[in-house]
C-alpha cells in the first residue's frame, strides 16, 4: 500500500513540473538561412504588425516567376478566333463539270429504239403500222367475181385525228395515201378552217367502174379507192361536193393528184358530181387527175 501511495505522489510531482514549463503562445518559425541557395529577391516587405495585434506574424508570399518564363506567344494575324464555326471542306475539283454533264445528258431526248418504234406502231386501235390510222384489221375478203377482193383489208374509223362519218374498208396503201393527203393537201388548202369529220361516200364494193355493165372492175372492188362527199368543220358548218364545190375544195382535190393514182370530181366524167374519188391505181404513165 505504501508503494502505491508513493508512486502516485511521484506522478503528481512530474505532471506539475510539465505544466509549469508550457509556453503561453506558439513559437514563430525560424528565419530561412541566407545561404540556403534560394533567391535573395524576396517579396516586398510586409507592413509591420499593428499595435493592436503584437503577436501577428508576417504573411509569406510566393517567389516571383523567373524572368522569361511568362513571355506570351505571338498570335497569328490571320488566325481565326477559338469560337469560329467549322466550315465544310472545299468541293472536289471537277464535280461541277460532271454534274453539268449529267444535266445536259438528261435534257437530250433519248434515242428511239426499234422496240420503241414497234410499240408505237402496234398501239391499241391502230392499223397499217401507223398510230394515227385507227381501225381494225379484217380477214381477207374473197369474191366469186373475178378481180374483186382484198388480201389484207382494214376497216378505218379515223385518220390523223379526223373521224369518218362511217367506217371505210380498203387496203393499207390507200389508208396511208389518204393520211398523206389530209396532212399535206387538205389541211393546207383549208387553212384556218379545221376539219373535224370526213363524210365518207364509199369504199370497198365489188362492182364495175361507174356501175356500168361490161366495164372493168372498179378500184373499189379491189379495196384501193375511197369516195369523199363532204367536210364538217369545227364551227359546225359543212361543205358538200354536191352543193359547195368551191375554190377551196378544188384546191384540196388538186393536191391529191400524185398522192393518189386517180383523182376525180365534178366535171370529170359525169359520174362524180357529188363526191371526190381517190384511188391508188398505178397506170405506169403517171396519175390520172380530172
Amino acid at each position: 500500500m505504501r508503494r502505491l501511495v508513493l508512486f502516485a505522489l511521484i506522478l503528481a510531482t512530474l505532471a506539475g513540473s510539465v505544466w509549469a514549463e508550457a509556453p503561453t503562445q506558439s513559437p514563430h518559425p525560424a528565419t530561412r538561412p541566407a545561404d540556403a541557395g534560394l533567391s535573395t529577391e524576396a517579396a516586398p516587405a510586409e507592413a509591420p504588425p499593428s499595435s493592436e495585434s503584437p503577436d501577428a506574424s508576417p504573411v509569406v508570399r510566393p517567389r516571383p516567376r523567373p524572368v522569361g518564363l511568362a513571355v506570351p506567344l505571338p498570335k497569328s494575324e490571320t488566325a481565326e478566333p477559338e469560337t469560329a464555326m467549322l466550315r465544310p471542306r472545299p468541293r472536289p475539283a471537277g464535280l461541277a463539270t460532271r454534274t453539268e454533264d449529267v444535266v445536259v445528258a438528261a435534257a437530250e431526248p433519248a434515242p428511239t429504239t426499234k422496240k420503241g418504234k414497234k410499240n408505237k406502231k402496234t398501239r391499241k386501235g391502230s392499223v397499217c403500222g401507223d398510230p394515227e390510222i385507227l381501225g381494225e384489221q379484217l380477214k381477207p375478203i374473197g369474191s366469186k367475181t373475178k378481180g374483186c377482193g382484198v388480201a389484207e383489208p382494214v376497216k378505218v374509223t379515223s385518220i390523223a385525228g379526223i373521224p369518218f362519218s362511217q367506217p371505210a374498208t380498203f387496203d393499207c396503201d390507200t389508208a396511208i395515201a389518204l393520211k398523206n393527203w389530209i396532212e399535206s393537201g387538205m389541211r393546207p388548202a383549208f387553212g384556218n378552217r379545221e376539219v373535224v369529220q370526213l363524210h365518207i361516200f364509199g369504199s370497198y364494193m365489188c362492182r364495175t367502174r361507174n356501175n356500168q355493165k361490161g366495164a372493168k372492175i372498179s378500184e373499189h372492188g379491189r379495196g384501193r379507192a375511197v369516195d369523199i362527199a363532204g367536210f364538217v368543220f369545227s364551227d359546225g358548218k359543212e361543205w358538200t361536193i354536191a352543193r359547195d364545190y368551191n375554190k377551196t375544195i378544188r384546191k384540196a382535190q388538186k393536191a391529191a393528184c400524185g398522192i393518189f393514182g386517180t383523182t376525180l370530181g365534178p366535171g370529170s366524167d359525169g359520174y362524180h358530181e357529188d363526191h371526190l374519188h381517190f384511188d391508188t391505181a398505178n397506170y405506169g404513165n403517171g396519175p390520172y387527175c380530172r
